[in-house]
C-alpha cells in the first residue's frame, strides 16, 4: 500500500515572535527554538511524508538564529519550503535565503501592521517586503508570494476598514482598485496581482482553547489527513491550531514520526474525523472547524 502523503506539515522552528498581535497567542507559553540538529532529524523523516513543510505554527521563523542552516536542511532533504512571516526581519541575508530554489512560497502577514504600527507610515513597514517582491519578480518568477490580509471579520475586502493605510498603500504600489477585487472566503481567497504575486484574504478566527465552551461533538477536520504540526520542542499535534499542544501525540525528537502518526490516539482522532465525530475535547471546542461544514 502506498504511503500516505500530507499536503503540508507545519514545523515550528521558533515560537518566539518579534511582534505582538491581538489575534495571535504567540508568547503565551515558554519560549522555544528548535535547534538545527533536531530539525534535521525531523525534516529527514518528513521527506517521504509531505509535499512541503511550512516553517510556522506560532512565532516568527526569520528570527531563528540559524535560519540559513534550516533552509540548508530542507534543501538536503529535498522538501519544498513554505514560509509565513510578518516581514519585519527582511534584512541581512534573509531575502537571499527566501530566494533559494527550495523555497516554494512566501506569505507576508500584513495584518500585523494594524496591531503593531498603526500610527506609522505603512511604507516604512512595507518597503523591505516591496524590495523583496521586486527582486523575486526578476530572480524567482516561479516563487509564489502571498500578501495576507486575514482581517476581514466576515466582510469583503472592499468593506473592511481594518488596515486601511496598508490597503491604500497596496493599491498604489501595484496599481489596482479595491472595487476590482471579488473573492469568496469559502471558495476562492486569492486575488492575483501579477505573475505569482497574490493578495490572500481571510477572516479572523478564534483559536481553539480548552477554556472555550463545547461547540459540538460532530464535525470534520483535515488534521492528520491533510496536515499536522510539530512544535519547537518536538511535540507533534494533529492540527496547526493546537497552539498549546493540548493534543500531544508524541515527541518527534524521541519517537519516529511514522510511529506517532499510527499511534492509537492519532488513529482514533483520524478515524473519528472520517466518521464526522470529534474525539478530542479541544476539537469539540474549535469554531474554525465550522469552515469545513
Amino acid at each position: 500500500m502506498a504511503q500516505h502523503r500530507f499536503k503540508r506539515v507545519n514545523v515550528e522552528i521558533s515560537n518566539i515572535c518579534n511582534l505582538k498581535c491581538t489575534f495571535c497567542p504567540a508568547g503565551e507559553g515558554d519560549k522555544q527554538v528548535m535547534d538545527v540538529a533536531n530539525f534535521e532529524r525531523v525534516i529527514t523523516q518528513l521527506a517521504p511524508l509531505t509535499e512541503e513543510v511550512v516553517l510556522h505554527l506560532l512565532g516568527e521563523p526569520l528570527g531563528h538564529p540559524e535560519f540559513s542552516r534550516i533552509i540548508d536542511a530542507c534543501e538536503a532533504a529535498g522538501v519544498p519550503v513554505n514560509i509565513v512571516t510578518n516581514g519585519v526581519l527582511m534584512a541581512g541575508d534573509r531575502p537571499a535565503q527566501l530566494l533559494r530554489p527550495i523555497v516554494r512560497q512566501v506569505s507576508f502577514s500584513l495584518q500585523s501592521f494594524e496591531d503593531n504600527f498603526k500610527n506609522q507610515n505603512p511604507r516604512i513597514y512595507f518597503q523591505r517586503i516591496q524590495n523583496f517582491i521586486d527582486q523575486a519578480m526578476v530572480e524567482r518568477p516561479d516563487l509564489y508570494i502571498n500578501l495576507r490580509l486575514w482581517d476581514l471579520g466576515g466582510t469583503t475586502p472592499v468593506e473592511s476598514d481594518l488596515n486601511a493605510p496598508m490597503r491604500t498603500l497596496l493599491a498604489q504600489a501595484f496599481g489596482f482598485e479595491w472595487s476590482e477585487i471579488h473573492v469568496d472566503l469559502r471558495r476562492r481567497k486569492n486575488w492575483r496581482i501579477r505573475g505569482r504575486l497574490y493578495l490572500h484574504f481571510d477572516s479572523r478566527f478564534e483559536w481553539p482553547r480548552m477554556e472555550n465552551p463545547v461547540r459540538s461533538e460532530k464535525g470534520f477536520c483535515h488534521g492528520l489527513t491533510g496536515h499536522f504540526g510539530i512544535h519547537a520542542d518536538g511535540t507533534a499535534v494533529p492540527c496547526c491550531l493546537d497552539h498549546k499542544a493540548d493534543i500531544r501525540l508524541g515527541n518527534a525528537f524521541e519517537t519516529p514520526i511514522s510511529e506517532i502518526l499510527t499511534s492509537p490516539r492519532a488513529t482514533k482522532i483520524r478515524d473519528g474525523f472520517a466518521r464526522g465525530d470529534l474525539i478530542e475535547d479541544l476539537c469539540r471546542r474549535c469554531t474554525f472547524i465550522t469552515r469545513f461544514e
